[in-house]
């Protein structure tokens, strides 16, 4: 245990919490960030996923806990999207993104301890194709969840 001030902090999982204050959302300053408050919520349900199922699981795993989390908080999505890439009206390649959030942000959940290109490139395809602005790829790793927000550039 370690104390900050007068409160006790203790590590719980791969979080630091304080008993004695709930969780309480950032205030968002830059006006040019992308749907803060909704990303607070997504990262932090990533967050409750991870600290109750812990890491190790097969990647199909957290989707579905993550599914439950989203129903549980009242957060509108969309799981398994078809998001199709066309090329003169017919379709070229099928792909699904994991979630689409609120018809909002893209959310794309990966196992592993880094990101690699294949898999930021893949949420650059979903931004491109689609008109969101915004993608979230979360990566539910060893020690920790790692998230990196990606905005649509295109």
């Amino acid at each position: 245990m370690q104390s900050k001030g007068t409160s006790e902090w203790r590590i719980e999982g791969t979080r630091l919490k304080n008993p004695k204050s709930p969780v309480k959302k950032p205030v968002i300053t830059n006006p040019e960030l992308l749907h803060p408050e909704l990303s607070f919520e997504i990262v932090g349900s990533a967050y409750d996923v991870y600290n109750a199922l812990g890491p190790g699981l097969k990647e199909e795993s957290y989707p579905r806990a993550r599914a439950h989390c989203l129903r549980k908080k009242g957060i509108a999505f969309r799981e398994q999207v078809y998001v199709p890439s066309r090329y003169d009206n017919e379709v070229m390649v099928k792909r699904f993104a994991d979630f689409i959030v609120k018809e909002l942000i893209v959310v794309e959940l990966k196992r592993g301890d880094y990101y690699s290109r294949p898999h930021i490139k893949q949420v650059v395809d979903y931004l491109k194709i689609s008109t969101l602005k915004l993608a979230i790829i979360i990566n539910f790793g060893s020690r920790q969840v790692k998230f990196k927000r990606i905005p649509n550039l295109y």
